[in-house]
């Protein structure tokens, strides 16, 4: 260990190592092959990079992404550490070439693909070398349960056995749910005993969730607000990408784009302006982001729910690996549920869609549960904080709690007297008195529980019922179609012997009444456009709309291109009629 401190401080520049990197490499040193957890920032490269310095050979490691090893061999090289990477970008002449430095003794750490031990050639070379560690970065992939999971992983097990004298064995991951890390274990036969997991808390990230915001405006402002900094927005389709890529550039903010449907070239081009720090804000789906080492990205934004825990906290990781302040806001709204069934739906393997039900209704949980929501994440796997964070929105909520026992009765006897049978979506239609078809196919208006939250419409009994899920109340029996039935928990509250308390739904921060005068006039000349273009005046605004022009009261097109509903083409169309009715109304107050 005392090389090992030498190595940390001559090629890293670090006198210490940080919580478990001493222990880790300590194992390795032993020859014990080892399964590392430990949180995005937390210092997984140095557990194999350090130990690959003190062995004689060249160490092998396993990445996932081409844009991971680039940055990992260029931040070794820079280090004075001779080290390679091998996969698609080069061309066979460069692999030649590195290969020839490999057998040379030249490298000390050499990255490959794990599609690249799909190639029995390339295989054959690598057992001709003296390798005495092999990293398994990203290992989670390596497990059918993982969110992750990559067929080609499966052929490290068969790489172990290319050598006579079997190599040491460093499977490293930031997202292992209990599930995951014992199939790992299982996989590459790694003892529980030699385990290291430092925690999944990241004590310098603040977690939110916001429901029923305006989404584009809430972006919008907070970017402004938060101009100097590196920001990365995630979006669930490519579509949702560009849409809010265009409106973020059409306001003028420095922003870059990447998915799956750009071309390589092009996805590359906009992942180092971002890493560059030519443009402030990544705008991008999940296809971006695994091992990107950028430290200074100080808030992760998901413009729509991510499909799992494992994914949230992957991608809402990369705020803070500097260990400094940064932020994740998650905006969630209904539809988010919908695009990610649809999602899940389309998947190729179709035995694994009970399994991602599964964790798309923890995903949803996370979205509606009052508790501290570091707790949640960490408890997600299988860990615990021994008190809140005090920092997520949770936790610094001050609204008062309000009594929902009576509510909540309501609801779960009504999951009951449908027989258990049947999904959230209906239950809120008979909770709220709907006469759809399907209400009255099965009879239940005919039930004592029909219409008896009458005063909630069906998405606030949903949102409703999404609370009562994530208090464990309610639970989902996934399938293709998810019922629901009532937990034990659910049961006491039935029986009145435990009470269920909810914050106080947030108050608006504007409203604008009906008869605003200026309202008045907007809708005047909303009238007079939509007569003249032989249209419903909904059509040309919505009340909506005309509602967050009197709240706004914009002045140019900037600021118009702000209100609610207001895109480019209505901007053209209709702002400067509105922008110098709104004036004209202002001088004249």
């Amino acid at each position: 260990m005392q090389q090992a401190l030498q190595y940390l401080k001559t090629y890293f520049g670090y006198d210490t190592f940080r919580l478990g990197q001493s222990q880790v490499i300590e194992n390795i040193l032993h020859n014990n092959d080892t399964l590392v957890i430990m949180p995005t920032g937390g210092g997984k490269s140095l557990c194999y990079q350090i130990p690959a310095l003190c062995m004689e050979g060249t160490t092998i490691v396993i990445s996932p992404l081409i844009s991971l090893m680039k940055d990992q061999v260029d931040m070794l090289v820079s280090s004075g550490i001779p080290a390679a990477f091998i996969n698609s970008s080069l061309s066979f002449e460069e692999v030649q070439d590195t290969m020839y430095q490999v057998r040379n003794g030249q490298i000390k750490l050499l990255y490959i693909a794990p599609e690249r031990l799909e190639n029995e050639r390339f295989t054959r070379e690598l057992a001709q070398l003296r390798v005495p560690l092999i990293a398994i970065d990203e290992a989670h992939c390596i497990s059918h349960w993982g969110h992750d999971f990559r067929p080609s992983y499966r052929s490290i097990q068969q790489l172990l056995h290319l050598w006579e004298v079997k190599p040491t064995v460093i499977a490293l991951t930031a997202t292992a749910t209990e599930e995951v890390s014992e199939d790992i274990r299982q996989l590459l036969s790694i003892d529980n005993d030699h385990t290291f997991i430092t925690g999944f808390a990241r004590d310098n990230l603040k977690f939110s969730v916001l429901l029923g915001e305006n989404k584009e405006a809430f972006i919008k402002k907070y970017v402004k607000a938060n101009g100097n900094e590196a920001g990365i927005i995630y979006a669930a389709t490519r579509k949702s990408v560009e849409s809010v890529y265009e409106m973020l550039h059409k306001v003028g903010v420095s922003v870059a784009k990447y998915h799956g449907g750009m071309f390589e070239e092009d996805r590359t081009y906009e992942q180092n302006r971002f890493l560059n720090d030519e443009v402030q804000i990544m705008v991008a789906t999940n296809a971006f982001g695994m091992g990107i080492n950028k430290t200074n990205v100080r808030y992760v934004l998901h413009y729509n729910m991510p499909r799992n825990m494992e994914s949230y906290y992957q991608e809402a990781g990369r705020a803070g690996r500097d260990g400094l302040a940064s932020e994740c806001i998650l905006l969630y709204s209904s539809s988010d549920e919908q695009t990610q069934r649809f999602l899940i739906d389309q998947a190729q393997d179709r035995s694994r869609i009970p399994l991602e039900l599964n964790k798309l209704h923890k995903m949803i949980d996370y979205c509606h549960t009052e508790r501290c929501l570091q707790s949640y994440i960490v408890e997600y796997f299988g860990d615990e904080l021994t008190a809140n964070c005090n920092r997520c929105a949770n936790c610094t909520d001050d609204r008062p709690q309000q009594d929902v026992t009576t509510d909540a009765q309501k609801v779960l006897s009504c999951i009951v007297r449908m027989g258990q049978k049947f999904g959230k979506q209906l239950t809120a239609s008979v909770l709220a008195g709907s006469r759809s078809k399907k209400v009255t196919e099965f009879n239940f208006h005919k039930l004592p529980t029909y219409g008896i939250l009458k005063p909630m419409n069906a998405k606030e009994i949903a949102n409703f019922i999404e609370f009562l899920i994530s208090e464990k109340l309610i639970a989902v029996n996934n399938g293709q179609f998810p019922t629901l039935s009532i937990s034990d928990t659910g049961r006491e509250v039935l029986l009145g012997e435990q009470k269920v308390l909810r914050k106080e739904t947030r108050i608006p921060q504007t409203t604008i009444e009906q008869n605003d005068p200026l309202f008045e006039v907007l809708r005047s000349v909303r009238k007079e456009i939509a007569d003249r273009e032989k249209v419903p005046p909904f059509v040309v605004f919505s009340d909506k709309s005309l509602k967050d022009m009197c709240v706004r009261r914009p002045k140019n097109s900037a600021q118009f291109l702000e209100v609610s509903g207001v895109g480019e083409s209505k901007l053209e169309k209709y702002g400067k009629t509105f922008i110098d009715t709104i004036q004209q109304f202002i001088t004249q107050e």
